[in-house]
């Protein structure tokens, strides 16, 4: 379409044109090269308070817009007339009384605090509320409600409370700006990255950019308008600037190539001193991942049982002692074949009824206070809570939530989500108590997550990734029960979350001199990271590279794409890829060192470079290959999809076993055959890369 035909560009600022700094720049210097006649209006539509989003703009890292909108739809600022749109008032007080609702807080018996002057406005009342019990916030809402005031209550990081007109948020502010400037939806594009942005989405006739780091709930909530969606390689601006091209705002690229700068400099990491080089995969390879699809299907099929999704074929091992635990529906292996074998939903119904099934499986027998068992008995339905040592299963009920998500976002069963969001809500509320200093990460027991024959704790990387992920998807849940309100909640934890991780897991040289330096920083500093550390405690830290750990916080974007760059280097280098994808932790622990634990050698699973001391795992492999696609290095992706198909076809008896894991130097498969989570990432993998239709 012809660029005039826009007359404004509404943009999301975080994992959109935020996110990735060189993209960022490079739109900006594009922008403001444009003649101004020719652009449409630019206009921010941000989470963010107005001074947070003028701080940018000052600080040189975006072009200045048009107009702000900010506060999640609480303010539109006219930038040239350099004060707020009064007129939107009119919306907000809808319904709105601030009088009232502050009269209710005065008097409601509870240990109210109100914030200091500078975070209230007309149409925001906020306040101090310490670790308010759901009893609490009821009766707090109830009251509210008495009053027939129309607002929403958020509460976040356990002690901010925020009331606002019920019809503060992006889309109803967006909507308003355009009727005030007289410009048709139609001539509107948006762009935004997650179910924050889904507000402007919904408008009807506007058009949209999604990046490639998008969450796929907001591709979900867009289905069916006109859409730019950029491959996993386009993230953030890079992707916004392509959607620009695409629906003509922008003029194509002049002499800019389709790969970005530093995707160059990735390709020149993997050139070792062999001479290793990066090809196109010959038709006879990719048939045979084809071939390793289809193979990956059947051995799904192996795990099919009438409570859910086994974690090995039951036919195919013979389980004795502590082995007949591979007897029942496990909670996280079941989670993650459910997230992997989505795309087969709709071409084999015995699948998606697993799916389901699994899922309702594990959340009929979560514990009173919503602990999510570890594994469910498939023989007499009997739940186990906990592991080795009877040591709780904590990743049990994160995988959960995850996949749950997952699941209703790609079926759209939302009686299902009806029917469980109360187990849901249990189960997050017990994950919660976890972080019991209130500090958003969870301590973890020793050996409490999927390496639970190995010696992590408290605060663990891979645990605290999927907690930020954990928040995301029950707002998104929230979101789509229609409750906004409490949906932002989790999304403003979520943000908490993901600033503490990368606080506390990346370690730098560079400190805030308006912060001193704690005692505990002194102690672990480590220089500048190539990767998120494994493990941190109140007292030590764990430098060891967890593979599985960084792959997830790029996949769900708790690390930008210049951070992943990073780490992908380190990991190449290092060759965790070798001599199959990909060991779980490098580098192993070897006897005598100060993290080995004497039970290592239970069942002589965790020597080094086995099992989760080095061993090689398929389902983390099928990680790493989505990892590299999403850094937009489709070419060395697929040669990795094709060794890990290798690896999958090896077998200890017959071809195609999809073992559970290798050694980490031989290479040789071990554990069970037909493990249902090695062949459902080898299925999403192969989508993630388009390799199936």
């Amino acid at each position: 379409m012809d660029s005039t035909d826009f007359r404004l560009f509404a943009t999301d600022l975080d994992g959109t044109l935020l996110g990735d700094a060189a993209a960022a720049a490079q739109f900006k210097r594009i922008w403001e090269a444009e003649p101004e006649e020719k652009r449409p209006i630019l206009c921010y539509n941000s989470g963010r308070l107005l001074e947070d989003v003028q701080a940018q703009i000052a600080n040189g890292l975006l072009p200045w817009p048009d107009y702000i909108i900010s506060g999640v739809g609480t303010a539109v600022y006219d930038v040239a007339k350099g004060d707020l749109l009064k007129q939107f008032t009119e919306v907000l007080e809808e319904g709105w009384d601030r009088e009232t609702v502050e009269k209710v807080l005065h008097d409601i018996d509870l240990p109210l605090e109100k914030q200091p002057k500078h975070f209230q406005n007309a149409y925001k009342s906020s306040w101090f509320l310490d670790d308010a019990t759901q009893e609490q916030l009821d009766s707090l809402q109830a009251a509210l409600e008495e009053t027939g005031v129309e607002m929403h209550m958020v509460y976040s990081s356990s002690r901010h409370l925020d009331i606002l007109p019920k019809w503060a948020n992006k889309g109803n502010a967006l909507r308003w700006l355009l009727q005030h400037l007289q410009i048709p939806l139609d001539a509107v594009l948006v762009a935004g990255d997650s179910g924050n942005d889904s507000a402007m989405f919904r408008l009807k006739g506007v058009r949209g950019i999604i990046p490639g780091n998008a969450q796929p709930e907001l591709l979900a909530q867009a289905d069916g308008m006109p859409l730019y969606v950029g491959p996993p390689s386009e993230v953030c601006a890079h992707a916004v600037l392509a959607g620009l091209r695409h629906f003509g705002v922008l003029a194509a690229a002049d002499g800019e190539g389709e790969r970005p700068s530093d995707q160059h400099e990735l390709y020149q990491t993997i050139r070792t001193g062999g001479g290793e080089t990066v090809e196109h995969l010959s038709e006879e390879q990719m048939a045979f991942i084809r071939q390793g699809y289809h193979k990956a299907i059947e051995a799904i099929k192996r795990n099919v049982t009438p409570l859910g999704f086994s974690a090995c074929s039951l036919e195919d091992n013979e389980v004795i002692g502590t082995d007949e635990n591979y007897r029942s529906v496990w909670a996280r292996d079941g989670a993650l074949t459910i997230v992997g074998s989505l795309p087969l939903t709709n071409q084999d119904e015995a699948i998606h009824q697993c799916q389901r099934q699994t899922l309702a499986t594990l959340l009929e027998h979560i514990s009173p206070n919503g602990q999510v068992p570890a594994n469910v008995r498939i023989d007499d339905e009997r739940p186990d809570y906990s592991g080795v040592g009877g040591i709780a299963s904590v990743d049990s009920g994160l995988w959960l939530i995850i996949a749950f998500y997952a699941y209703v976002s790609h079926t759209r069963d939302h009686n299902f989500l009806r029917q469980y969001i109360g187990p849901l809500q249990a189960v997050i509320d017990w994950l919660s108590a976890h972080d019991s200093n209130n500090d958003a990460l969870l301590e973890i027991p020793e050996a409490g997550d999927w390496t639970d024959l190995f010696g992590r704790s408290y605060n663990v990387l891979y645990d605290e990734v999927l907690w930020y992920r954990c928040n995301v998807c029950f707002g998104r849940l929230l979101q789509m029960l229609g409750d906004e309100q409490r949906a932002g909640d989790y999304y403003r934890w979520a943000r908490v979350i993901k600033r503490e991780i990368r606080l506390n897991f990346w370690p730098t040289t560079e400190h805030d001199t308006n912060h001193p330096v704690s005692f505990a920083e002194q102690q672990y500093s480590l220089g500048d990271a190539r990767y998120l550390i494994a493990q941190v405690t109140p007292f030590d830290f764990s430098w060891r590279c967890d593979t599985l750990g960084n792959l997830l916080a790029f996949l769900y974007d708790v690390v930008d794409a210049k951070q992943a760059s990073q780490t992908f280097r380190f990991m190449w280098g290092v060759g965790v890829n070798e001599p199959f994808p990909v060991v779980n932790l490098y580098p192993a622990v070897m006897a005598g060192d100060k993290d080995w634990r004497p039970y290592y050698t239970v069942n002589l699973l965790n020597l080094p470079h086995h099992y989760h001391n080095g061993g090689i795992w398929p389902f983390v492999g099928g990680h790493w290959v989505r990892f590299i696609n999403k850094l937009g290095l489709r070419d060395m992706a697929l040669q990795e999809l094709y060794r890990l198909a290798e690896l999958n076809k090896l077998g200890v008896h017959q071809e195609w076993e999809f073992n559970e894991w290798a050694h980490g130097r031989t290479g040789r498969p071990m554990g069970k055959a037909f493990q249902a989570w090695s062949a459902s990432e080898f299925i999403h993998a192969c989508h993630a890369l388009h390799v199936v239709a």
